[in-house]
This record gives C-alpha cells, structure tokens and sequence, in this order.
C-alpha cells in the first residue's frame, strides 16, 4: 500500500501546501514552526536527520502504484541509550485522508520502530479533538497515558495535548 523514503527538500513544497492554516500547522508540527511553513524552516529542521545516529528521521509516505507523495511521518527525540522514539508530524495529504493510508503509514512507522531501530517503546502526543487520529493510533495499538491540560495556546483557545504509547512487546495485535 505505501513505502517510505528519506524526505527530501524537493517535498517541501507538498508539506507546505498541506499545512495551509496556523491551526493546522500547530496540529502537525506542534510550536516547533510557525506560520506560515516555508522552505528555510523545513530545511533547518531536516538537519536533524545528519550525522551518525540522527535525533531524528523524517520520511515521506509513497503509495505504491500510483508512486505519489501521500503523507510524512517523523521519528523523533529518538534515545538510543533508553530505546524510546516520538513519532511526530504525522500529516497526511487531506484529500486522501479517510482511505486507510493514515493508518497504513502509522503501522509502518511502529515495525520501523521496533524491528528497524529496535526500540522497546514509541509514543506521540495527539490533540484531544483530533479523534479521527486517535482512532487510527488506538487501531494499531497505541494507548492513551494523559492529557496535558490547556497545554498549548492556538489563538485564543488553549488546546489539550493527549500523550499516546506503544510497547514493543504489545505491538503484534495492531500490525
């Protein structure tokens, strides 16, 4: 259904368009950019990937067949000496949301986690309201641990973080 490839700056100008509203960037990204996205922000931010034993591993989400660009998703903070990573900046091309590829992306991303960085322990902080993508993270097997209330300010409003995770040893039901 997808493969993943290292997310390249010749992608950012698909991230940038899906990310088209401040609140839809805070959901993606958290405050780590502001608005609007542009090409100098992602490029800083892929720096992250360099070196040996990168904090972070960005990559796109390719459908097989058709070979378009799909989506992103993001290992994060990934500890090696605690086996632990945050999947972050899960964002799916909009027009394509509501087919499984959310879904599918988010499985791959947990084998990459457990058999590829051979991590024993993935989480992720979704917002509250953004139940469909707490479904899809409860449909691989991810749990919620808390909520972090009126933790981060969109405008006027304050929105609840909820933190997510997923032990290596209870990810066979989701896969």
């Amino acid at each position: 259904m997808i493969r993943w490839e290292p997310l390249t700056p010749a992608d950012f100008p698909r991230l940038i368009q899906w990310s088209g509203s401040p609140e839809l960037l805070m959901q993606w990204a958290g405050p780590r950019f502001h608005y609007p996205l542009d090409e100098t922000q992602l490029a800083k931010h892929l720096k992250g990937n360099e070196g040996e034993g990168p904090e972070r591993l960005n990559f796109k989400a390719v459908e097989i067949g058709t070979e378009e660009m799909v989506g992103h998703i993001e290992c994060n903070r990934i500890d090696r000496s605690n086996v632990t990573s945050r999947l972050s900046r899960v964002l799916l091309n909009p027009v394509r949301r509501g087919g499984g590829l959310g879904t599918a992306m988010v499985r791959e991303a947990v084998r990459y986690g457990f058999e590829e960085l051979d991590l024993n322990r993935l989480e992720l902080v979704v917002f509250d309201f953004n139940r469909s993508a707490i479904r899809c993270y409860e449909r691989v097997g991810f749990q919620l641990e808390g909520t972090l209330r009126e933790a981060r300010k969109s405008g006027d409003e304050y929105w609840n973080p909820c933190i997510m995770s997923l032990l290596k040893r209870k990810a066979g039901r989701g896969l």
